[in-house]
């Protein structure tokens, strides 16, 4: 009996997550559904702590290093019960350096949609994270769409995350590029940002849609702590 074949890059890419997705652009980014009801989280605990929200309270967020939660991109199903005892979930922040490989940005938000898909699908309520890499992601110029925003339906809920992305003067010039592109192709009503909010990144974007700031989890606990001192 011969021994069976597995495909080592269908499984990286967990194709069996999108059997039966709604694929968007000519990278065939999975589809997230815009939820019927915008749910605006009271609070984000990361991925590799979410045991630390007091009565599960937080969305899960991935805002930390890709290490920290690399079991829910290979494992994805063994989490689907635990998830859905939180109000919701933010996609993984799959890293999209800006000197990786255009490829391997691609990759990451295929990652970061097929993740989202199939827990959706799983009944999890889904708020898609949006990342995106160098001017080839986030404009049409080069790829002839934007596919950093492929995947995610217009006039709903996005989050992105500042945490740990805006140290150079290169980083902030990308992120505000990128956020600006965001803005214009997804028109979202509600943008949740975990992390600091910069005028010179934020600065003149104010009214393009509602954004909700959230401190990341160690400023948060520090203040907790302060006031629980006080």
């Amino acid at each position: 009996m011969a021994k069976s074949k597995v495909n080592l890059v269908d499984e990286g890419f967990r194709v069996s997550l999108v059997e039966t997705a709604f694929f968007d652009g000519k990278f065939e980014i999975p589809h997230i559904d815009a939820p019927d009801k915008i749910i605006i989280p009271s609070g984000m605990v990361p991925f590799s702590i979410r045991e630390r929200s007091q009565n599960k309270k937080d969305f899960v967020c991935f805002y930390e290093n890709d290490i920290n939660f690399r079991e829910i991109l290979t494992d994805t199903e063994d989490y689907v019960d635990e998830l859905k005892q939180y109000p919701g979930v933010i996609t993984p922040d799959c890293s999209l350096y800006l000197d990786a490989p255009l490829c391997v940005q691609i990759a990451d938000i295929y990652l970061n949609r097929a993740v989202g898909y199939y827990l959706q699908s799983q009944g999890v309520y889904v708020i898609p994270n949006i990342r995106w890499g160098d001017e080839r992601t986030y404009t049409s110029d080069f790829l002839g769409e934007k596919v950093a925003f492929q995947g995610v339906d217009k006039h709903s809920i996005v989050s992105i995350g500042t945490y740990g992305q805006i140290k150079s003067a290169e980083s902030k010039r990308y992120f505000r590029e990128g956020l600006e592109a965001m803005l214009y192709e997804l028109e979202p009503e509600v943008v949740l940002v975990y992390g600091s909010m910069p005028e010179k990144i934020f600065g003149g974007l104010e009214n393009r849609a509602k954004f909700i700031q959230y401190s990341d989890w160690m400023t948060r606990k520090y203040m907790v702590d302060v006031l629980i001192a006080k």
